[in-house]
């Protein structure tokens, strides 16, 4: 038999300034947070206030959610039930959970090929209708001739599976075109194979005055200066407070995807989360206690083990993604860095939320390329835009940053 009908329930608030409230609940699995909070970030939306509570088996989640005026909230309820670890249910109408045998192949991977006239927010305005129809950009090339046209380059994953389809495919350039009219010129998709997929991935060169610049956190005997900050973020962790679990709590200024950043790095070490709550206060202050466990249902008492997660955690609170801008020459290079998680997805919608910055400052892309790059430890999956000529001297660099960082950061 399938999953409930009442596994996730969404009740729309009235008010539109109030918030929405989800609600889960369903069997449980190590990282169920962090992926339900992608998915919830995926669709445009913000958790202003969260309660989470497991047994280990089954969990039960509320989250409070504002942001887009008219998000798909029956598209969310699906995704979000997709999310939640399979189920049998039994006569006694009690549901466990059924660990998976095997682990999912990963998705097909097309290349869809757009070409057009080049104007100001044109790859935000591509951008945003994949995102709508659910396409996940794995990688993009865009390049522009010197006769004013474009040939974008992405590939992509589909949410839905139905990309080898005919009519999913002319559903997609259909709806480019009705969106872009005649700045459109031709939309092709196609399958490639793993073996193109991984050879059309992009590493290019980051020299290493930025790497300084945007990973300094993450370089040794490099030391952050959260305290002079007014991004400040306190993490401590106490084991006295609870017989069976270590507490964690978080003081910080809010920002987009918080409890996303906060459960994708207990997902990379293995921590289990019994019971959480979080909420913003006063604007963007928010607070955030979790009762954790490991993966063994012991507590934290190894002190290495305390220090690497509290210094993790600050680093992702406190600077959860990199921006630089490099100038060469007479050339602009705004470039972002986005943390990629264990399961090698990092956080959603960083395309979209860059060029929708640059569009409203009114910037043109001349190129840009998204490549991985592991730096220490770590893989990050980075966005390389070159700036169209002359935009730099109508709008500085610091400026161009400030406005990438406050629309990553869901800062008015």
């Amino acid at each position: 038999m399938g999953l409930p009908e009442d596994l996730v329930i969404i009740n729309q608030a009235e008010n539109p300034k109030d918030p929405s409230v989800i609600t889960i609940n369903c069997p449980d699995k190590t990282g169920l947070g962090c992926d339900l909070c992608r998915i919830i970030l995926l669709f445009g939306l913000s958790i202003v206030r969260g309660d989470v509570s497991t047994d280990g088996k089954w969990c039960y989640l509320l989250f409070w959610v504002v942001g887009r005026a008219n998000p798909r909230w029956d598209l969310l309820k699906e995704r979000l039930v997709e999310a939640c670890p399979s189920s049998c249910v039994l006569a006694s109408r009690i549901f466990y959970y059924r660990a998976e045998l095997q682990q999912p192949r990963p998705p097909d991977v097309f290349l869809l090929k757009f070409s057009g006239f080049d104007q100001k927010g044109l790859l935000h305005d591509v951008t945003e209708v994949l995102c709508e129809l659910e396409l996940t950009i794995k990688r993009v090339k865009v390049s522009t001739t010197p006769d004013g046209k474009v040939m974008d380059l992405f590939f992509v994953t589909d949410t839905r599976e139905l990309l080898h389809t005919a009519q999913r495919k002319d559903d997609i350039c259909d709806r480019l075109r009705s969106v872009l009219g005649d700045v459109m010129l031709s939309c092709e998709i196609e399958w490639v194979s793993h073996e193109v997929s991984v050879s059309s991935q992009t590493n290019f060169f980051l020299s290493p005055a930025v790497m300084e610049e945007m990973f300094s956190l993450e370089l040794p005997n490099e030391h952050s200066n959260e305290s002079s900050s007014s991004n400040c973020v306190s993490v401590s962790m106490d084991n006295s407070l609870s017989p069976s679990h270590t507490i964690i709590q978080v003081h910080c200024q809010d920002h987009k995807g918080l409890l996303y950043d906060t459960m994708r790095t207990l997902k990379d070490y293995n921590i289990q989360v019994s019971y959480g709550r979080f909420a913003v206060k006063g604007g963007r202050s928010c607070d955030l206690e979790l009762f954790v466990m490991q993966a063994d249902g012991k507590k934290i008492f190894d002190s290495s083990k305390q220090k690497a997660l509290c210094s993790r955690l600050r680093m992702e609170l406190f600077h959860p993604l990199r921006v630089a801008v490099v100038t060469r020459g007479p050339d602009t290079e705004l470039l972002v860095a986005n943390p990629v998680d264990l399961s090698g997805k990092g956080r959603p919608l960083v395309i979209y939320d860059i060029t929708f910055a640059l569009k409203m400052l009114g910037t043109c892309i001349f190129s840009a390329e998204i490549g991985r790059h592991v730096i220490g430890d770590r893989e990050w999956e980075v966005y390389r835009i070159l700036l169209g000529e002359g935009d730099s001297l109508s709008v500085s660099w610091e400026k161009i940053k400030t406005e990438v960082m406050k629309m990553l950061m869901g800062w008015e």
